[in-house]
């Protein structure tokens, strides 16, 4: 079972509607048409909501750390809740995948993801899930950087938003634990 779902991204309005806030813009999604909201969690270095998803009570953290430092907010919540790395899902951009393919899996590197190195770094463990958000990759000549930092196009913005709706379908699976129907579901 997932007990705590994590949103990567970067604090600040100029980063809010970027291709690197995938993370935060999903628990947005998630979080929206649910009473209550985020909470900012000076104990946890993020914001936090609590949602009810397949009668589980669910923890939503976005860290208010910048997304290289991302571990230190993950690994105070998982300490706090004494939570194992297999109850967490981390939700993230994804470079490898076009823009509007989401893939789950558990483990593995972080891929050049700095947000996943300090994770796994805080949490001693590769062994939490992962919610993997595309992207797509920048043209040739533009650095991966600006690319991840920048909005996307109107059409980009609207393949994220269908990729939100998609994968929102199958979060009841995955927060009771039904991994292997998710992932043969979604791909």
């Amino acid at each position: 079972m997932i007990k705590l779902i994590v949103g990567l991204g970067n604090p600040g309005s100029q980063y809010e509607r970027t291709r690197h806030n995938a993370g935060f813009l999903f628990l947005d999604h998630l979080l929206s048409g649910e009473p209550g909201g985020w909470s900012p969690e000076s104990k946890f270095q993020g914001e936090t909501a609590v949602s009810h998803i397949a009668a589980q009570k669910v923890v939503l953290l976005k860290p208010s750390t910048f997304m290289n430092k991302s571990g230190n907010s993950v690994g105070k919540v998982a300490r706090y809740y004494k939570l194992q790395p297999e109850e967490i899902l981390v939700v993230h951009d994804e470079l490898d995948f076009d823009e509007g393919v989401v893939k789950l899996k558990k483990g593995g590197g972080h891929a050049g993801h700095n947000g996943l190195r300090d994770i796994v770094a805080h949490l001693g463990s590769r062994d939490f899930y992962r919610l993997r958000m595309g992207i797509g990759r920048p043209k040739q000549g533009l650095a991966v950087a600006d690319y991840v930092l920048s909005k996307p196009s109107v059409a980009g913005e609207q393949k994220m938003m269908d990729m939100f709706v998609y994968a929102e379908r199958f979060i009841p699976e995955i927060i009771k634990g039904d991994m292997e129907k998710a992932m043969s579901e979604m791909h």
